[in-house]
């Protein structure tokens, strides 16, 4: 794990360092390079200029470890609020939700995960009216196997629901061979959360090799992979995976954040793959920016650059 790693994500608590980006109106404006705003139609409008040129979208409401029903609640009307926004638009056959669980209230005390599934369905719900999907974000090693109980629940009644794995987890390599059927959508990322070396590779390369590992599972069975990556050989080895397993263009996609390798996105999408651009927005952006920076050490001197070229 990089030494900056573990740093940037105690950073991601401190209220007295996200007071101070909110104060600063030249940092703002550099916040907003990778969360484009805070209501519906500040995601909407991006979801736009995004499908535009010619990308896809999964939009992400930023929240998570709630331990609020209210605000439980409030984050399912939030989602559905913007699903309808999103087909008024007619965006939502380009434009599909991400969902954190714990923002449903899964670890609400008692029968948080009840209530998160309700959730979690309301949305689906929502998601299925509106002519798109819905994908359930991962989280820390503490809740994934609730995380996908709650998601092989919401396959019964909405089978097009989308999982996350991340690699830097030992267990993910069977995860990736019990999710590979048909017409299963997954997400494959590194993992963005500082986990306990019990239960996750901390060295990057250790990392990368169970990427490769569990995407040459996924390619090789009949889901439909979702990549999530920005590093230049992974892309590069999936391409050479799609190859190997004869997969067409549009039987599996990219994925990237929104603000992070522009140009390559447009490079791909040029090149005739899909691509995703995960894009979140709302009040509660801050944990996300850190974990971002803490997730790839680059990011961190491309935020102090961008920084540095507005004053």
């Amino acid at each position: 794990m990089s030494v900056l790693r573990a740093p940037i994500l105690a950073l991601a608590r401190s209220e007295r360092l996200r007071d101070s980006l909110l104060a600063s109106p030249v940092t703002r404006e550099v916040v907003e390079r990778y969360v484009p705003g805070v209501s519906t139609e500040d995601a909407v409008a991006a979801t736009r200029t995004l499908v535009d040129h010619g990308m896809q979208v999964t939009l992400d409401h930023l929240g998570e470890d709630t331990l609020d029903g209210g605000r439980a609640r409030a984050t399912v009307t939030a989602y559905v609020d913007l699903l309808g926004a999103l087909a008024d638009a007619g965006l939502a056959r380009h434009a599909e939700v991400s969902v954190k669980l714990t923002a449903l209230g899964l670890v609400l005390p008692g029968d948080g995960p009840r209530l998160a599934l309700e959730h979690a369905r309301s949305i689906c719900r929502a998601a299925r009216n509106a002519g798109t999907t819905v994908t359930i974000d991962m989280e820390d090693h503490t809740t994934t196997e609730r995380t996908l109980a709650i998601l092989r629940d919401l396959r019964k009644d909405f089978p097009e629901t989308g999982g996350v794995l991340q690699s830097q987890l030992f267990r993910t390599e069977g995860d990736c061979r019990a999710l590979t059927h048909e017409e299963s959508r997954i997400r494959l990322c590194k993992g963005a959360y500082a986990e306990p070396d019990e239960v996750a590779y901390g060295d990057r390369h250790e990392i990368d090799r169970a990427f490769v590992r569990c995407l040459r599972t996924l390619m090789a069975g009949g889901g439909y992979p979702m990549v999530a990556t920005h590093d230049p050989r992974l892309i590069e080895i999936t391409g050479a995976l799609a190859g190997r397993y004869s997969r067409p263009r549009g039987s599996y996609e990219f994925q990237m954040l929104y603000g992070i390798r522009p140009e390559e996105q447009r490079r791909l999408v040029e090149r005739g793959e899909t691509v995703r651009v995960y894009l979140p927005y709302g009040q509660e952006w801050y944990g996300y920016l850190m974990r971002r920076l803490a997730e790839r050490p680059a990011n961190l001197t491309l935020f102090a650059r961008s920084l540095v070229s507005q004053k």
